[in-house]
């Protein structure tokens, strides 16, 4: 029994010497969850419970042996984080700091992605390429930029500052700073040329595409009730 009590005590001290250091080396990454995410209810629940963190955890450790040139492990590692966490990100791509993925099944960042600082992702987003090219082929993100659940970002393009894109939205060109995009394919809807409130409730998004279907119903309302006063 004393041994058992020996091992259990060895397990929980390493145990919350993983947690001390996770919090230490992940410190933006749990806080920008917990900012980001109404549902988090504490530290312990983020660092053992949110995928999108063990993912950027694994990431963290396969883009490090990517850099040294350690291919075949950093491979190995992102596979790994894949299967236990249903998120994919290729050990290459480049992710800036208080990076957030919340949920996080589906999520595939390719190799050349390039993203900025305070970057939030949603469930299903892909960050993809168009094609069998070589170098640059999928996009840079900028920083503090929301991609909705289901979203396509594809091909070498460039996602502007403080930008917004929508859910299922399908992206393949250049989107400048502080604008919308919704639909497929994506349709930009600018924010004046100012920086959109991060608490961005996805339900108000401007539909370009819906606002025209809007304003020809009331052209065609007018018109008939114009017709019935002849």
């Amino acid at each position: 029994m004393s041994y058992f009590l020996i091992v259990l005590a060895a397990l929980l001290a390493v145990f919350a010497l993983k947690l001390a250091l996770l919090s230490v080396l992940f410190r933006e990454d749990i806080r920008a969850a917990q900012k980001r995410d109404p549902a988090a209810k504490s530290f312990l629940e983020i660092v053992l419970l949110y995928p999108g963190l063990h993912a950027l955890i694994y990431y963290r450790v396969a883009h490090a042996l990517y850099k040294a040139r350690l291919f075949f492990p950093a491979r190995l590692i992102s596979q790994l984080a894949r299967f236990a966490t249903g998120i994919e990100i290729h050990p290459g791509a480049v992710i800036g700091r208080r990076f957030f993925i919340d949920h996080g099944m589906g999520v595939v960042i390719g190799e050349t992605t390039v993203i900025g600082d305070d970057v939030l992702l949603y469930q299903g987003t892909t960050l993809g390429g168009t094609g069998i090219v070589t170098g640059k082929r999928h996009p840079t993100i900028g920083n503090s930029v929301v991609i909705g659940a289901g979203a396509k970002v594809l091909g070498n393009i460039m996602i502007g500052d403080n930008s917004y894109i929508g859910a299922n939205a399908v992206v393949v060109k250049d989107v400048p700073p502080n604008s919308t995009v919704v639909g497929i394919p994506g349709k930009i809807t600018k924010q004046d040329g100012r920086k959109m409130d991060t608490d961005l409730d996805h339900a108000r998004m401007l539909d370009p595409i819906m606002q025209a279907i809007e304003e020809m119903q009331d052209k065609i309302e007018k018109l008939e009730e114009n017709s019935r006063k002849v």
